[in-house]
């Protein structure tokens, strides 16, 4: 029998970055600080700023259901580390400012941004489409003739 490399690479471990997907704090960050079983483990998430009051997560246990595994792991985080520990390799890391920077947050923020707009912003965003519909087929027809 071979031993083929597996498909999956994202596994639920300490350490991993994870998007919560359901409940209050669906679209927020955290990161798993144990395990418990096959459908649950125990979250931490980190504050948004310093000012803030609150994390945007409570500790939690959050079934694996309502997770998806991010490509980020938090290196050498011990077992069920408390928030203050996961808040400094997080901070150490920079994984906040590299989840901020990657394609699927960007995609997230623009989604979101675009799911806030009012009728009048809609119809400008329509008359902003024409605008560059046109200049770009004037550029093609100048640049073919």
């Amino acid at each position: 029998m071979t031993d083929q490399p597996s498909n999956f690479k994202r596994f639920v471990e300490v350490g991993r970055v994870v998007l919560l997907t359901s409940g209050p704090q669906a679209g927020h960050i955290a990161v798993i600080a144990e395990i418990i079983d096959h459908n649950r483990c125990p979250i931490r998430s980190h504050r948004p700023s310093s000012t803030a009051p609150q994390p945007a997560c409570p500790a939690q246990s959050f079934p694996y259901r309502h997770l998806t595994l991010t490509p980020f792991v938090l290196t050498k985080l011990p077992r069920a580390a408390g928030s203050g520990i996961i808040r400094k390799h997080l901070e150490k890391e920079g994984t906040i400012e590299k989840w901020n920077k990657s394609a699927w947050a960007q995609k997230r923020e623009a989604v979101e941004k675009r799911r806030k707009l009012n009728d009048f912003e809609r119809f400008c965003v329509v008359l902003a489409k024409k605008q560059r519909r046109d200049t770009v087929r004037k550029a093609v027809k100048k640049a073919s003739a």
